[in-house]
């Protein structure tokens, strides 16, 4: 009985709660406003738009935008009275297209429409590249040739492909050609091979102008790093090897040295027809690390070897009886000689080592004219003792007193 009272009084209150709660909701309902919500049109933050005053400044503006490899440009142009702005707009498209370095170089098309704004025209510019940022952002300032054959040397000594120099010095293709050769043959233990180069100029006329020289290699960059590694450890044993008391001994224990440890490939000598040729054996490389080479390989090692003991030295690019050849000249006690480390492998020392220039005149062949001439009187008994100590024309007697000055003279030249 008492169990049926409790339920009884809890379902009587319950009812008195969701009255009260019924009630409340009507009661909020009455004062209570709901406001639709409708969210803000989305607006563009405003564009600050380049503005450029007359047609210098619009091509200087191009310019700079390219060089940033913008592909689509809003300029606005405020303009003078009475000026014709398409018309200057599309002038200074097609000087920057088909005039200015940057635009030669990098622009495949260019197309510009000027629309007017009340007060002003705004020109819509749309870029097509031919070549990459990065490409563009390589090209090297070169004031000076010697500052420009410094950053070929770096370039070709780290096996990249390509090179591109802007500058007001002017150069035909095959004076750029020329340089890739000067840059070769002056640095054997820094660049293995001589690579293939083809050279575009941008634009063909004009004082201020781009050079892109391609290069072109046997084998990847990462191999031909290792074989530049692996001969400059080379370069550094054998000239460790050479002794001597005097500068033309420590010379001939160098020679000496190239002579014993590298034979004369006869067989490819008679293949190759041109200078730099792709062929191992034409290089320091094929010389000094692989022990076999051509006239030219054993150049350029002789040199690379030179170069360490800082005897002055170059490559001499010629003929031997006729066949595509090369040699060394170095200066010693202030003179000039001619060393043929390959004919002294082939015919013997003494024909070939610290040479006249009438010495070599018989067989040999070579651009005379920029040429140093050698006509030193020291000769290979000289050194080995084998003339008279006491003799007052003996060379090895003098000092190198002259040393300084045709250093100076063989630069010049």
């Amino acid at each position: 009985m008492r169990n049926c009272v409790l339920l009884i009084i809890l379902i009587a209150a319950a009812g008195i709660l969701l009255t009260g709660c019924i009630n409340l909701l009507e009661h909020n309902s009455e004062r209570t406003t709901i406001t639709p919500h409708h969210p803000a049109p989305y607006e563009r933050p405003p564009v600050e738009l380049i503005s450029v005053s007359n047609y210098e400044e619009l091509i200087e503006m191009i310019l700079d935008l390219i060089t940033e490899h913008e592909t689509e440009i809003k300029l606005l142009y405020y303009h003078s009275e009475g000026e014709d702005v398409q018309a200057e707009v599309s002038r200074a498209v097609h000087e920057i297209q088909y005039e200015h370095p940057i635009g030669v170089y990098a622009v495949e098309r260019i197309t510009a429409e000027a629309a007017r704004i009340v007060t002003h025209f705004e020109v819509d510019i749309e870029i097509e590249y031919k070549r990459t940022r990065e490409q563009i952002n390589s090209i090297v300032a070169a004031p000076t040739l010697r500052y420009m054959m410094t950053q070929l040397l770096n370039v070709m000594s780290e096996y990249r492909e390509e090179a591109v120099f802007r500058t007001r010095l002017l150069f035909s293709e095959e004076e750029i050609t020329e340089f890739v050769k000067d840059v070769y043959y002056q640095n054997p233990r820094r660049i293995i091979m001589m690579p293939a180069v083809a050279v575009e100029v941008f634009p063909e006329e004009g004082t201020d102008r781009i050079y892109e020289i391609k290069f072109s290699y046997t084998d990847d960059q990462s191999i031909l790093i290792g074989y530049s590694e692996q001969l400059e450890l080379y370069v550094r044993q054998e000239a460790q090897r050479a002794v001597g008391n005097t500068d033309s001994e420590i010379l001939l224990s160098l020679a000496t040295g190239l002579i014993e440890s590298t034979s004369f490939d006869d067989g490819t000598a008679r293949t190759i027809h041109t200078h730099g040729a792709p062929n191992f054996a034409a290089t320091a490389y094929g010389a000094l690390v692989r022990g076999s080479a051509v006239g030219e390989g054993f150049a350029m090692a002789f040199k690379a070897l030179c170069d360490e003991l800082r005897f002055d030295n170059r490559v001499v690019l010629g003929y031997y009886d006729g066949m595509v050849h090369a040699w060394n000249i170095v200066l010693l006690y202030g003179y000039f000689y001619h060393i043929d480390i390959s004919m002294c492998v082939v015919n013997g020392i003494e024909t070939a080592f610290l040479k006249t220039d009438a010495d070599f005149e018989e067989k040999y062949e070579w651009d005379r004219d920029n040429t140093v001439r050698c006509l030193g009187e020291l000769t290979l008994d000289d050194i080995l003792g084998l003339r008279d100590p006491g003799d007052p024309d003996d060379p090895t007697d003098r000092i190198d007193e002259n040393d300084d000055e045709f250093a100076g003279e063989e630069e010049d030249q």
